[in-house]
């Protein structure tokens, strides 16, 4: 059977725009139940400024109570090259930094233009490359942006590239706004596959049109197989009106381990572990799966 890797992303992008204080405990427990299901890349925070993502301003606390040594990637965000001394003095192991597809966007999400932020991140990716982390590149707004509607796929494939050249060992491909259809999804993955090896690519879908789990689907038969996701589909984009959560990773499991892939990872813990995030948070999970199956015990296929 094939293997497809999860970057569970839920404490990190699934968290950072939570309007209520999240406590550090009940981030640790959301954390080590992900980890104890079998999940193996878990963004545990992000270095940027608390005036602006005050959800991550406990980040160095999050990574000095978890074993960073051990076999759960901990990757964490970081946006500049403060926020890469932050996260080494906090003994990081893996970055990531974050593009975009859209100048508007970019403009509005970190203050700089695209030419300008690529500049900005080969400055950390050296850095930390030489430090001996690993750095991974996020592009945003791969198919389309609230901003300026449809993104060319030539537009994708350009920034995939430069971070890709920078030292990234995988790209995550965001369809920040949820507007992708497989169609649209397939073109974009087509330019960018030119560009990057498929293997070094993930696929990072919003579900705000309900076409998450189609863009899955067709990204896997264009040899993608490695997925971002959000327990119980925590999350969402402040910069881009109506847009949803991330894709549950119930749902991603639930469609991988019904076509035959392999995870490794326990579909009914990751179910319980929505439960009790979305307890913590006061409201249901967000995902089809952990809705229609209530709450159920460890156990399922990996």
């Amino acid at each position: 059977m094939t293997q497809v890797k999860i970057v569970e992303v839920g404490p990190r992008d699934g968290l950072q725009n939570e309007k209520q204080a999240v406590p550090l405990a009940v981030k640790l427990a959301l954390i080590r139940r992900l980890a104890d299901a079998g999940l193996s890349h878990i963004e545990a925070g992000a270095f940027v400024s608390p005036k602006w993502v005050p959800q991550m301003a406990d980040s160095a606390a999050v990574l000095a109570s978890l074993n960073l040594a051990g076999p759960v990637n901990y990757p964490v965000l970081v946006p500049n090259l403060a926020g890469l001394e932050a996260a080494l003095a906090a003994g990081a192991r893996e970055i990531a930094i974050f593009g975009a597809a859209s100048e508007t966007f970019s403009l509005k999400n970190i203050n700089a233009g695209i030419q300008d932020s690529l500049a900005r991140f080969e400055a950390v990716a050296r850095q930390a490359l030489a430090a001996g982390l690993r750095v991974r590149g996020y592009v945003s707004c791969v198919v389309g942006c609230p901003y300026e509607g449809d993104i060319a796929p030539r537009k994708v494939a350009e920034v995939a590239a430069a971070l890709y050249r920078m030292g990234c060992h995988e790209v995550s491909l965001g369809d920040t706004v949820g507007v992708g259809t497989p169609d649209k999804v397939l073109a974009m993955l087509d330019a960018v596959a030119a560009e990057v090896p498929v293997d070094r690519l993930a696929g990072h879908f919003h579900d705000t049109y309900g076409m998450a789990i189609a863009n899955i689907y067709a990204s896997l038969t264009a040899g993608v197989r490695t997925f971002d996701s959000s327990v119980a589909g925590l999350g969402g984009c402040p910069y881009a009106r109506g847009a949803s959560g991330n894709v549950a990773t119930e749902d991603v499991l639930y469609l991988l381990h019904g076509m035959g892939y392999t995870t490794g990872v326990d579909l009914a813990a990751v179910t319980d572990a929505a439960w009790q995030i979305a307890d913590a948070l006061g409201r249901e999970p967000g995902s089809k799966y952990a809705r229609a199956r209530g709450r159920v015990s460890a156990g399922t296929p990996r």
